[in-house]
């Protein structure tokens, strides 16, 4: 098998896995903010500086931490410049932003496997 080959390989196999991995978190995402919404009577807004809070006090930030992440993390919370910034971030849906990283995961798929089709047809 040629390098070529292995290449388109994980390509294809890299976007399905962020396709579908990310199109399964929007589907959690949009599940969990619809439950909210029967349960309490009103729709829970999250955003993206919410989920990337979320992600980075779960994954890689814990109290005490210096560094970029946990400058990052602390600016999420307080922010005292790039304030635009910070208010798309608060204002757009992280539902949005996970189902455009699926489309881009997607994307990667079908483009693998086109290429993996092309080179089959060439040899």
């Amino acid at each position: 098998m040629s390098v070529a080959r292995w290449r388109w390989l994980i390509l294809r196999a890299f976007g399905g896995l962020v396709g579908y991995g990310f199109v399964a978190a929007f589907l959690a995402l949009i599940g969990l903010q619809t439950y909210r919404w029967f349960r309490q009577g009103q729709w829970t807004h999250i955003g993206m500086g919410d989920g990337l809070h979320g992600v980075l006090v779960t994954c890689c930030v814990k109290d005490g931490d210096t560094g970029r992440l946990a400058a990052l993390a602390h600016w999420i919370e307080a922010p005292v410049d790039w304030l635009g910034l910070h208010r798309v971030l608060e204002v757009m849906p992280a539902s949005l932003a996970l189902f455009v990283l699926s489309v881009v995961g997607n994307w990667l798929f079908i483009y693998g496997s086109d290429r993996l089709v092309r080179d089959d047809q060439d040899d």
